[in-house]
């Protein structure tokens, strides 16, 4: 167990953060110095930590990550003010929906393939992309960065408890999740959904697509299954501290 820094709050979901950040790098799932994990800390979920400005994901750190208001109208102004369009999509997303806990953006590559298609549903293909059954909303009206207009529309997408994950046309993914352990794995299971799918597309063979009725029970089944993402996220934990990461720190 990682001791905490001293004044720092909140210290072992900053960890699962800080990992969640380096092995989504290692999976080369992160662009540049873009794309943004926030975790609400309070009931309200108004109050959040989050990735600060600039720092890429490989280099991130529990100590490193900021926390911030939703409700403070100073945030931009603070000297650690957290990049704009991180502001304005993950700050409108806590702000109007106290379920969404754990917010996760990338641009990674086959999500965001399937983001640019005319029509950008995960269809129930296998088992992976079952998971996403009736819990995901496609983003039709992309309109530029995502700063607070854009943050707080798509926010609205989000009303339903049961959307777990917004496929942003011609943008990228957001998922949502109790935990970090939970947004991260339903990341990491999207991610390898949508390269099935584009690789089955590419084929130019007729898709076996699930019926509805299989595809909702095979959903519910992943949300009964026990433990699944909290393991997922210990053994990435685990690996590394093996390898003496600074992730922890």
């Amino acid at each position: 167990m990682n001791a905490p820094l001293s004044n720092l709050t909140h210290w072992q979901e900053r960890c699962d953060m800080a990992a969640a950040f380096r092995w989504t790098a290692r999976l080369g799932m992160n662009e540049a110095v873009a794309n943004h994990f926030s975790l609400a800390v309070n009931p309200e979920g108004t109050r959040f930590l989050i990735n600060p400005n600039g720092r890429h994901f490989a280099r991130m750190t529990a100590s490193g990550l900021i926390e911030i208001d939703a409700n403070d109208p100073e945030t931009m102004n603070r000297p650690d003010a957290p990049d704009p369009t991180a502001w304005g999509l993950h700050g409108s997303i806590h702000r109007a929906l106290p379920h969404a806990r754990c917010l996760m953006h990338v641009h990674s590559i086959h999500a965001t393939v399937l983001a640019s298609l005319a029509d950008s549903r995960l269809p129930p293909i296998d088992q992976n992309s079952a998971m996403f059954f009736n819990r995901q909303v496609v983003d039709e009206q992309y309109g530029g960065m995502a700063f607070e207009a854009e943050g707080a529309r798509c926010a609205r997408l989000l009303a339903d408890p049961k959307i777990t994950t917004m496929i942003m046309g011609n943008h990228g993914v957001l998922v949502v999740g109790r935990t970090v352990a939970e947004a991260f794995n339903r990341l990491y299971y999207f991610e390898r959904a949508a390269e099935t799918y584009i690789r089955a597309l590419q084929t130019g063979r007729p898709l076996r697509v699930l019926s509805d009725a299989v595809a909702e029970k095979t959903a519910q089944e992943w949300e009964d299954y026990p433990g699944a993402a909290d393991f997922h996220l210990s053994e990435i934990r685990a690996m590394l501290d093996e390898e003496r990461s600074t992730y922890a720190q």
